[in-house]
């Protein structure tokens, strides 16, 4: 099937911070189809100004669905333009299952998921060798219920940086939770809200106030909890150093020199 449909992450806010394929695509689309709800509207008006521009925040799957059959049909060219990168909380399994069962060729253009902004926010490097070598990335059951296995109190078990998206609004609640694993009072976490965008905040501190702090600033929304002792490194300095750029280890492009 020729491909005419394509779902772009938009990346997480800054509206610089798409990547130039994803770019390229808007300003040659004749039908952009955005999350109006989480992306932001310049972007499209930078990138897609000649587009026909539909905000799918009020829209349902058909009517999305519909919307770019129809558009396919009379041949023109449609983004649909998602917030971070599609393959993470992006709901577009669903879209390319109608498609396939419409028989219309798509493609996916990855973004830069806002796990990534936030982390850019904080200065932090999320694996560190010694502290954390595995980044969890996940949300606390709400409306959207999540597998048995997969509740946050058994998934902090594990103790690894955690990346929690979708869950700002109960931010007690993923305390609790991440309080039964392997987490304690003392264990690091910040809170990155609108990353990347003009007014992005970072609260930081640990398990023990980070609920405060969330409350106090007035955050419920768009925003992104991460947890772990990697965070403590830029205040307590590392303790295990990568041996990438050790001078005593040799790989394929280096000799070791000692």
């Amino acid at each position: 099937m020729p491909v005419i449909v394509s779902f772009v992450g938009a990346g997480p806010g800054a509206d610089d911070l798409i990547t130039i394929r994803g770019a390229r695509l808007l300003r040659h689309a004749d039908v952009v189809i955005f999350a109006g709800s989480l992306v932001d509207r310049q972007l499209v008006r930078r990138f897609a100004a000649k587009a026909d521009v539909y905000d799918s925040a009020g829209m349902t799957l058909d009517e999305v669905i519909g919307t770019i059959a129809e558009s396919v049909a009379a041949g023109r060219r449609v983004v649909r333009l998602h917030t971070g990168d599609p393959s993470i909380y992006g709901a577009i399994q669903e879209q390319m299952e109608a498609l396939d069962a419409l028989e219309i060729g798509y493609q996916v253009v990855p973004g830069v998921t806002s796990a990534f902004a936030a982390a850019a926010a904080l200065r932090q490097e999320l694996t560190l060798p010694g502290l954390s070598q595995t980044v969890i990335i996940t949300r606390v059951e709400g409306r959207t219920p999540v597998p048995e296995q997969e509740h946050l109190s058994k998934i902090a078990q594990i103790g690894a940086t955690m990346v929690i998206y979708l869950s700002v609004g109960m931010i007690e609640k993923v305390v609790e939770q991440l309080l039964q694993g392997s987490y304690t009072q003392a264990t690091p976490a910040a809170v990155v809200c609108r990353a990347s965008w003009d007014d992005e905040l970072v609260i930081q501190g640990s398990l023990a106030d980070i609920a405060e702090k969330v409350h106090t600033a007035g955050i419920d929304r768009q925003a992104l909890i991460i947890v772990g002792d990697v965070l403590a490194a830029r205040r307590n300095g590392l303790e295990t150093r990568s041996l990438l750029y050790d001078k005593g280890f040799s790989h394929g492009f280096r000799e070791a020199t000692v």
